[in-house]
Parts: C-alpha cells; sequence; structure tokens
C-alpha cells in the first residue's frame, strides 16, 4: 500500500511539476534604454516616486537571433529601491512576437554606481511561430548611472525564455 501511495505521490510531482516536458530555453543578454518616462514625487517619505517609463531593447540571443522590446513599466519607489511591474513586447525579425507581463525590484544605489534588477514574468501571447506559446521570462540587470537629460537610465544583462509551443 505505500509502495503505490509513494507511486501516487511522484506521479502527482511529475504531472503538477512547473517545468513542462519538452519545454525549449532561449539564453539572451539585453540592451536597454528609456524613451520616455515621467516621474511624480509623494510626499509621503523622501524620495518617495511614482513613475511610467517606456524603454526600449535589444535581445541578443545565444543562437545569433535577435529581437527588439518596447516595455511599459510603473514603479514605486523610494530613494531608488522598489517594486516594479512591466509590460514587454518582443518581437523578431520576421514579425513573430511574444507578450510578456512580469514584476521584479529595482535595488538602489549612491550616486554614480550601479544598481540593479530582477524580475520573472509569464508569457501572455505569442503570434507567428510563437502562436500559442507558454513560458516563463527572468532577467535581471544592471543599470548605469542617471546622465543629465535622460528620462532614465541605460542597462545591460541577461535572461532566459523557457516556453512550450502546442503540437502542430
Amino acid at each position: 500500500m505505500w509502495v503505490l501511495f509513494g507511486l501516487f505521490l511522484i506521479s502527482g510531482w511529475l504531472l503538477g511539476s512547473p517545468t513542462q516536458v519538452g519545454a525549449e530555453t532561449m539564453n539572451f543578454k539585453l540592451y536597454t534604454y528609456v524613451v520616455r518616462g515621467e516621474s511624480v514625487p509623494i510626499d509621503d517619505v523622501e524620495g518617495h516616486v511614482v513613475n511610467l517609463l517606456v524603454r526600449r531593447s535589444f535581445y541578443a540571443f545565444e543562437n545569433g537571433e535577435v529581437a527588439i522590446v518596447n516595455a511599459v513599466s510603473t514603479g514605486d519607489f523610494i530613494k531608488g529601491s522598489g517594486p516594479f511591474m512591466n509590460y514587454l513586447t518582443i518581437t523578431f525579425p520576421d514579425g513573430s512576437t511574444m507578450i510578456v507581463k512580469g514584476q521584479g525590484t529595482v535595488g538602489g544605489a549612491a550616486a554614480g554606481t550601479l544598481a540593479a534588477g530582477g524580475w520573472k514574468s509569464e508569457i501572455i501571447k505569442g503570434t507567428g511561430r510563437f502562436e500559442g506559446i507558454k513560458g516563463t521570462l527572468t532577467s535581471k540587470a544592471k543599470y548605469l548611472p542617471l546622465e543629465k537629460g535622460e528620462a532614465g537610465s541605460k542597462g545591460y544583462g541577461e535572461g532566459t525564455i523557457t516556453y512550450t509551443l502546442p503540437s502542430k
């Protein structure tokens, strides 16, 4: 009886595992910059802002493929640290896209030093060769100090897309 119970538990774990059999991965390096940004100070504590940013990014994948990314994000930061959420549209040269919704955090940094952030996202839609895609995107980045006249800092980092596509 215990053997059957053990087999049942193991089967349930394998079937319920978030990593799907046949999942593929795409590792990439990213380079990102702000196109437009708006920060609104909140007067409850020093250094508190809520912002809306529009970013562009360039993903260079290990297999030589590239993609352009448009991102819209909101953040709630105190002295440069705090949570954010974003939507990404990842567009490949053939016109195929992935739409991703994510959230993460950014850590503040002393003036003139790098800040770091990380996030995990869910792929919510795909088009073209990514029609029916399911999966996640995880990334981490470092951000350069803000330069005069910039709406937001430039950054660089890396990430992984893990996904499955429906059977043809």
